[in-house]
């Protein structure tokens, strides 16, 4: 049922912006924006170097671009932002812009000949022309006859820093020889200190200061900072005020589950891609996840014994989430960096915070479990189909199909993978192609679920009904025994009080044969 009302007719809607990415195009072409104007100037004014770490899609370019604007004195474009009110526009400042978004490099020479061509860009933009021989040299003098020549300091803005390093991240050696070539650069922006007046690098992945910026220690990072986790990304409260005029036919706490939850340590926020997606389409998909499939992350997880079901509760240090390197790349960082697991709460020790990940939303969650379904059947059992057979199987509770549904999807599984499964034991293995499963339907799934009186393996919350699972491997025989200890260990109290009803799910797998071999249910 559709919570949000019919459009009224003072409601108007305007052109989503979809994909641009430039603020002069969605002011002049009267598009939806959410204003991060005030949030710009607030940043100017309390400081003068900045690194943002944001997953892909974003609005990191949009907000370099509104920044750019901003300093080049653009006042018509700011009527009626937070800025406007705020700004000095009698002053206009010479802007440098380099972007690393566009294209791809796989070689030294590449990157020497993008770094040229921004170089020029900006030579041209700025009408001025470099002599020195390096690429270095080039860099530091640009930022010096800008400065000559409109007589303010500069502003430099860099878009996707990170980006020929994760382009070439999983040849180490070429993503080392990008990292050289890229601290080169970046290193100049301190030397320039005294002809730039404020500076801000943006990416995906939040690269060690040691390894990459070479002493450019001024970097201010805001990337965990809560004053400024909604600089990109739009609030809960920008899809009611902002979009309300998109809303009129579409369930609004759908909407939340479904993509609101990234967090950096203040307000949450959705992707923005998504929420213009589903705004031009109407529909729920995976938007944001279906732009780039990240192969590599799932080959990291099945190659490092990923146990599915821990990726909802990862709990880590704010210091290893920042340790990212070419040569070291815990898969934590990794997955909070790319977007696929965000802060869900947070425990702080003096001088140390503790943070609990899990997924941002349903999005991801159903998506990266498709994934990571694939990759542990071997890629032979088409798990797709078999996750809408599942959810339909459990609207209208057939157990008996569920049996069949889980047995064939074990037999289909090639022998070979059986033997090399990444999974470290059998009962790990069955319990997370199984946790996958019912995550990637977007379920409310819990694993491990504590009580007074133990943990149970799985409980799965839907359609006003509990399903408790707990598995067991045994050698050949059917034991009976998951079923028994869900009693006898009262796993079903804590859900007593909903009122709903509970299944209780006995699953037992044998070691011998590879497949279901028990799956015995009792509702109460």
């Amino acid at each position: 049922m559709n919570s949000s009302p019919a459009l009224p007719a003072a409601l108007k809607r305007r052109k989503l912006p979809i994909g641009i990415q430039t603020f002069r195009e969605i002011r002049e072409d009267d598009c939806y924006y959410v204003d991060k104007t005030g949030m710009a100037v607030d940043m100017v004014k309390a400081g003068k170097y900045y690194f943002l770490s944001r997953p892909r899609r974003f609005g990191k370019s949009l907000f370099l671009d509104t920044l750019k604007e901003l300093f080049e004195g653009h006042q018509d474009l700011f009527v009626g932002l937070a800025a406007e009110t705020r700004w000095d526009w009698s002053k206009k400042s010479p802007v440098i812009r380099i972007s690393f978004g566009a294209g791809v490099v796989h070689s030294c020479a590449a990157l020497d000949a993008k770094i040229s061509e921004q170089l020029d860009i900006n030579q041209q933009t700025l009408g001025v022309c470099t002599s020195q021989p390096t690429l270095s040299g080039r860099f530091g003098e640009l930022i010096r006859l800008a400065k000559a020549k409109f007589g303010q300091r500069v502003v430099v803005l860099v878009d996707e820093y990170d980006k020929p390093m994760l382009d070439n991240i999983m040849a180490t050696d070429m993503a080392r020889e990008m990292r050289d070539g890229l601290r080169n650069l970046y290193s100049v922006i301190k030397d320039s200190d005294a002809h730039i007046q404020f500076a801000m690098l943006t990416g995906v992945s939040k690269f060690s200061r040691v390894s990459l910026f070479s002493g450019l220690n001024n970097l201010k990072d805001i990337t965990l900072d809560a004053r400024y986790s909604a600089l990109c990304g739009y609030t809960d409260a920008d899809i009611d005020s902002v979009f309300a005029p998109e809303l009129f036919d579409l369930d609004r706490e759908k909407i939340r589950q479904w993509y609101n939850g990234y967090n950096w340590l203040g307000t949450p926020v959705y992707n923005p891609f998504d929420a213009l997606l589903l705004f031009d389409t109407r529909k729920f998909m995976a938007h944001w996840f279906q732009t780039g499939t990240p192969t590599f992350l799932i080959d990291l997880l099945t190659q490092g014994h990923t146990f599915t079901p821990d990726l909802n509760r990862i709990v880590a240090s704010e210091s290893l989430l920042s340790t990212f390197d070419v040569d070291q790349m815990p898969v934590e960082a990794l997955l909070f960096q790319t977007g696929y697991l965000t802060i869900a709460d947070v425990w702080e020790m003096p001088g140390r915070l503790e943070l609990t990940l899990k997924y941002p939303n349903l999005e991801v969650q159903a998506s990266l479990n498709e994934c990571l379904l694939q990759a542990l059947s071997g890629g032979s059992a088409r798990p797709g189909a078999r996750i809408g057979q599942l959810y339909r199987l459990l609207q209208v509770n057939d157990f008996a199909g569920l049996q069949a549904l889980f047995t064939a999807f074990f037999a289909s599984i090639p022998h070979q993978w059986h033997i090399n499964n990444p999974i470290a034991d059998y009962e790990g293995y069955y319990a997370s192609v199984f946790y996958s499963y019912f995550a990637a339907c977007g379920l409310d799934v819990v694993c491990e679920a504590s009580s007074s009186v133990g943990r149970l393996d799985m409980a799965v919350r839907f359609n006003a009904q509990v399903y408790l699972f707990e598995f067991k491997v045994v050698e050949l025989v059917p034991e009976g025994r998951a079923l028994q200890q869900i009693k006898d260990k009262g796993y079903a109290k804590p859900y007593l009080a909903l009122g709903q009803p509970i299944h209780l799910m006995g699953v037992e797998f044998s070691k011998t044969s590879r497949s279901v071999v028990r799956f015995e249910v009792e509702t109460i």
